[in-house]
């Protein structure tokens, strides 16, 4: 699958980077002047490149073009001609000034798969808004479910979950509408946005609203349906417990050695317990605060009780597990030198994905993408020489 990314920052990116790691051919188009905003997203930075920029667009190649130019937009019609995929995060009306709107590129390329990442998506009273996580976790639903509770100011989400989450959208999107191509079908628009992102973030919340009628607030680390499952106080710290199930349930009463409270009515089931949480979590804490979290962890999972540490970044960079699983990882830039970077989530057994190659300086592959679409040698110099290209040399 060839990719031309025309998109910058984060959602967009994310769409390119998930397919990158996948196996498909990325080839991020950047403007001239200063290339993607997150080129200037430091510090931090490692030897003065973008620690964020190296992050979000590893495994791709990079051209630099200036696509209000005739030229630079000719080059980048011919790309298009001859790719499977484009993902953009405009707004609304950019691609179509460009004369790029999807019937034009469909024109010369039927099979086309135009992949579209917005604030609030390409239909609707809200779709010429632009579009940034924090606008979208709060009109999503999002903030209102996140949080210590009820009368607490306002708190996001830590990651930009919208962004990150309209980005693998709309990599399955592409990747079912090019199912559909492969199977005879043609391109076709995919079209997802920061805003529905939020939203499928609360199927649980949203189940309790069209159930109930009240709209859930925000519940710290606990779960709307299922108790105990939240974060309790240890002796040295917290520790993060999913006895969710009845059975689970049973058995961190004996680990704890608290296996009385099975037959206290106000915790005989899960509705009993949900109800009565304040003094379930008082009767779990005054046992779990004999212990360090460390030594919990290891009796309950043991037991097979799901149950482990809060970690920060630093310590799960550090897991073995992230470890084992290729989490982490490194690559080798130009410039930066051996930078690490997180690997891909998902794991093929026949047809492994992976880090291949670091982030792109702004036109690295200028002239070797160039030549791919056709151009010769003289073409390419003429169209760096007019300013319609440029390369990172």
């Amino acid at each position: 699958m060839r990719v031309v990314e025309l998109a910058h920052i984060m959602a967009g990116p994310v769409c390119g980077l998930m397919l990158a790691d996948m196996g498909a051919d990325v080839i991020k188009v950047e403007k001239i002047a200063g290339g993607d905003d997150s080129r200037r997203f430091v510090p931090p930075d490692i030897a003065g490149e973008s620690a964020a920029f190296m992050m979000m667009n590893r495994n791709k190649r990079g051209i630099a073009l200036d696509l209000k130019s005739a030229e630079g937009r000719d080059v980048l019609l011919r790309l298009l001609e001859q790719a499977d995929v484009v993902v953009e995060n405009y707004r609304h009306d950019t691609m179509a000034r460009l004369g790029l709107d999807h019937d034009t590129l469909a024109a010369s390329n039927p099979g086309l798969i135009h992949a579209e990442i917005s604030g609030f998506g390409r239909t609707g009273p809200y779709r010429e808004r632009g579009g940034f996580d924090l606008i979208a976790q709060g009109m999503s639903g999002l903030m209102s479910i996140t949080g210590e509770g009820p009368d607490r100011p306002p708190v996001k989400v830590g990651a930009p979950i919208s962004d990150i989450t309209a980005g693998i959208l709309a990599a399955m999107g592409v990747c079912a509408a090019y199912a559909h191509r492969l199977a005879g079908g043609t391109g076709q628009r995919v079209d997802t946005s920061l805003f529905e992102a939020g939203i499928t973030q609360t199927y649980w919340q949203s189940a309790i609203r069209f159930a109930t009628g009240e709209s859930p607030a925000p519940m710290g680390s606990a779960h709307p349906l299922n108790a105990p499952y939240q974060s309790l106080a240890t002796r040295d710290g917290w520790i993060n417990v999913g006895a969710a199930n009845q059975a689970n349930w049973l058995r961190l009463l004996e680990v704890i050695g608290a296996p009385a409270l099975a037959d206290d009515p106000r915790f005989r089931d899960n509705a009993a317990r949900m109800a009565n949480r304040d003094a379930l979590v008082e009767a779990l804490e005054r046992r779990l605060i004999e212990r360090d979290t460390d030594d919990w962890a290891a009796r309950l999972n043991a037991a097979g009780v799901p149950a482990g540490p809060i970690l920060d970044i630093g310590e799960m960079h550090r897991d073995p597990q992230a470890i084992a699983r290729g989490m982490i990882t490194e690559v080798s830039h130009p410039r930066a030198g051996d930078v690490a970077t997180l690997g891909c989530p998902v794991t093929f057994h026949g047809t492994p994905g992976g880090v291949r190659r670091a982030a792109p300086l702004l036109g690295e592959h200028t002239r070797e993408v160039l030549a791919e679409a056709g151009y010769d040698a003289v073409a390419i110099d003429a169209l760096i020489a007019g300013g319609a290209a440029a390369t990172s040399s």
